[in-house]
């Protein structure tokens, strides 16, 4: 007798895996990384290395010690949640801030939940608002690039930081010297992983490429942020840009905002997603006390993706 085997989906084997995945985000992460490294020196190097270490020792102590089940740091996760975690962060900050970091990213925000799929909160982001909250003023303190040694380097404010009190944003771009080659390329202060928007637009690039990510989350993140800016600064032509390339809006958007566990299943659900990440960084930004409102968007709208696929769903197969 021929036994009929019932089994849940997907039962074709495309050939890739958490572990490919994640390695593939690290190699778009690289172009951004690098340019980091280049204008921030030993402390972008030192933050990074002091994040993914802390983040895979962490995972594997909780999983080992704590949960006493099987240890997955091979699967490349921890080291992206610590590789993102230090690109959100200014590359002076003291390292045991950044260990503290790690262990909130890790332990609350990822291994409380279950681990890896089971996050409700993008563990990077979760650790980065913590240390937000917590040291706010190292957390605010930037370095200029190109200043060295690193660890002694001088700090100034961010583009988003000196918009905020200017009444013109093209004024101020033209007061302070910047410009869209300067946001482009990466050289002025900031986190040290978000300063450089053509790196990350690389990556970007290399993400659909690899077909790792789609473009429905980053693209509708960036058409919001470039509508609302132009109508909350109407005739300021600088504005829309300036949001778009300022601040940490590529980084969160492409490699943060997409992450697999806590964003919609859904192309629909994902551009409405993306659509409120967008008018909540605006909002944040302009009338908020922060001047950067990425990180925190992105949190908000990470719970809502539960709602979201709830009720935006495919046409089930069949049905017509």
């Amino acid at each position: 007798m021929t036994k009929l085997i019932i089994s849940p989906s997907p039962h074709i084997h495309s050939g890739d895996s958490i572990q490919k995945n994640m390695f593939g985000v690290l190699i778009a992460l690289a172009p951004a990384l690098l340019m980091g490294f280049l204008f921030f020196g030993v402390g972008a190097i030192l933050t990074t290395l002091t994040a993914i270490i802390s983040c895979v020792l962490f995972e594997y102590l909780i999983q080992k010690f704590l949960l006493k089940g099987k240890t997955s740091i091979t699967d490349g996760s921890a080291i992206v949640t610590g590789t993102l975690l230090a690109m959100n962060l200014p590359s002076i900050i003291p390292l045991w801030m950044v260990v503290i970091g790690s262990l909130v990213a890790i332990g609350v925000g990822k291994m409380t939940f279950g681990g890896l799929g089971n996050n409700p909160f993008n563990p990077a982001l979760v650790g980065r608002v913590f240390m937000l909250i917590s040291f706010p003023v190292a957390m605010t303190t930037w370095s200029l690039p190109g200043t060295f040694p690193a660890l002694d380097a001088q700090s100034g404010a961010t583009p988003l930081a000196l918009a905020k009190f200017s009444d013109s944003i093209t004024e101020m771009m033209h007061t302070n010297n910047f410009s869209i080659l300067n946001f482009g390329i990466g050289y002025m202060g900031g986190s040290f992983g978000e300063v450089s928007a053509f790196a990350l637009l690389l990556g970007f690039a290399f993400l659909l490429f690899r077909k790792i990510i789609s473009w429905h989350i980053p693209v509708s993140i960036f058409a919001t942020v470039f509508v609302f800016s132009g109508l909350l600064h109407w005739g300021d032509v600088a504005a829309p840009f300036f949001d778009l390339f300022a601040g940490g809006l590529m980084l969160g958007a492409i490699f943060m905002a997409s992450d697999f566990a806590t964003s919609p299943m859904s192309h629909f659900g994902q551009i409405i997603y993306g659509v409120g990440i967008g008018i909540i960084t605006i909002l944040i930004r302009n009338f908020g006390s922060y001047p950067e409102g990425v990180s925190f968007a992105i949190l908000i709208m990470n719970a809502f993706t539960p709602l979201i696929n709830t009720y935006v769903k495919p046409k089930r197969f069949g049905k017509s």
